[in-house]
């Protein structure tokens, strides 16, 4: 017998709402789920959806699965793929690295074994289409789709993943990393600039390679940092910290430090250290005043980055080449000017420490500086929603407000809507959110709290019915 109760509506396919429309559709064989996604490619999003076998994901593939209570499950699924997968593959002394699109293709394996169980009626439902405003009813929302389609449903998750930042240098010749740009008019002659210095510069550089570009690339960021290697590492316990280093930025990065300094004397590598902050990170995020959170974004947060995302060592071996060849070039600067000239754009750049700005000339620009803040996103949905008063950033514009069990606060503070979000929309509240390890636990969990939401609201309807 089909179902005739509305659906609940995930809105974007990528890691996050992939895993937690697969998660609801288990829990709620009754109602079914609607997995919306404006891009072309379902569980791929912008990470997963690249073709390039030399961009590699930035954890190791044995704490890549998809379920948090399997946590050999791709590994287990990498032993049965065949050799042309096997090739999207490197192995290292610091572990297996797996591509990004390969993984794309594994979630698209869950993906398509879901939509291929049996069942009364359509549990789990795909929508190719952006969705663009939720406008409350009396028992969930009216979903607006861009093609101009509407649906009742019965609540909504906000799985958008990372918002694209701002646009950065306004040029003709700007490009954005993840577009599908046409590189092949590329002169070998006339540098290509990147605007960022971090993983998506690296995938950039290692993009660009592998297309054919043979041409000199400038990278420039305020601090030219990049990110630390993967090595070996060694088990280390999470560090004690005290009460007071929990509620000092200062006294918190003095605890980190001194852990360090002990794992070194016991021969155990610093990356240790850090990788046991993973299960006390949120904890010791969330314990901060926002005043010592604002000074980590202001003072720490670049150096943090490159220490805890790091590089793959084959994609830290690309960019070692690179620089050793004077292909590619990092500067600690930034864009103060921009004219657009006839076949190439001049750019003027302001180095960290020199007294006199120094111009150069460039065929593209790629913007690599990073993700962007709820406060500032031009992403359709979203705003449509902030201008309803449905939801509202987080106290630092990075993310949503939410509350502990991760439904939106609407502009008056409350959550009495079903209307909920995961991953990288959290930032500001949990720091840690936009990695696989993160938000496959956070996907389970948030399925069976919406689940139970659902349910109960059903049988209190029901109930009123007889």
């Amino acid at each position: 017998m089909r179902t005739t109760l509305p659906p609940i509506a995930v809105i974007g396919a990528g890691f996050s709402g992939t895993m937690a429309a697969l998660h609801l559709s288990r829990l709620m064989p009754e109602r079914p789920v609607l997995l919306c996604e404006k891009s072309g490619a379902f569980a791929r999003g912008l990470a997963y959806a690249t073709g390039c076998s030399d961009h590699l994901l930035n954890v190791r593939a044995a704490n890549m699965s998809a379920f948090p209570d399997r946590p050999d499950h791709f590994s287990r699924w990498l032993e049965g793929c065949p050799l042309d997968g096997i090739a999207w593959t490197r192995a290292t002394p610091a572990g297996l690295f797996a591509a990004r699109g390969l993984y794309g293709r594994y979630l698209t394996d869950l993906l398509l074994a879901a939509l291929a169980e049996p069942g009364p009626g359509p549990r789990l439902m795909l929508e190719n289409d952006e969705a663009v405003d939720l406008a409350p009813t009396e028992g969930g929302f009216e979903l607006t789709l861009a093609a101009g389609r509407r649906r009742h449903v019965a609540g909504a998750i906000l799985a958008c993943g990372n918002l694209r930042a701002p646009r950065g240098p306004r040029s003709r010749y700007a490009v954005d990393p993840w577009d599908d740009t046409p590189l092949d008019d590329l002169r070998p002659d006339l540098p290509l600039l990147i605007v960022g210095t971090g993983l998506t510069m690296v995938d950039a550089v290692a993009a660009l390679r592998q297309h054919g570009f043979a041409g000199p690339i400038l990278a420039v960021s305020r601090h030219g940092l990049l990110p630390q290697v993967h090595a070996a590492t060694a088990s280390w316990p999470a560090p004690t910290v005290p009460d007071a280093a929990r509620r000092s930025l200062g006294a918190l990065l003095r605890v980190v430090r001194e852990e360090t300094r002990r794992a070194i004397a016991a021969g155990i590598d610093w990356r240790s250290v850090i990788d046991s902050l993973r299960g006390t990170s949120v904890e010791l995020w969330r314990g901060l005043p926002l005043a010592e959170q604002r000074r980590f974004l202001r003072h720490v947060r670049a150096f943090w980055d490159v220490h805890r995302h790091r590089m793959a060592p084959p994609a830290a071996e690309i960019v070692a080449r690179e620089r050793a060849s004077g292909r590619l070039s990092l500067m600690r600067a930034r864009v103060v000017a921009l004219e657009d000239r006839t076949g190439h754009a001049r750019v003027t750049l302001r180095e960290r420490g020199a007294e006199a700005a120094r111009t150069v000339d460039v065929q593209r620009i790629i913007d690599a500086s990073g993700v962007g803040r709820v406060a500032d996103t031009d992403d359709l949905l979203l705003r449509r929603l902030m201008e309803r008063g449905l939801i509202r950033p987080d106290a630092l514009g990075l993310g949503l407000a939410v509350t502990e069990d991760l439904a939106v606060l609407d502009q008056r503070g409350e959550a009495h809507r079903p209307l909920w979000t995961l991953g990288p929309l959290l930032r500001g509240t949990l720091w840690e959110c936009t990695a696989v390890p993160d938000i496959r636990g956070q996907a389970a969990e948030l399925a069976r709290t919406v689940a139970a939401r659902l349910q109960g609201v059903a049988m209190a309807a029901e109930r009123e019915t007889v």
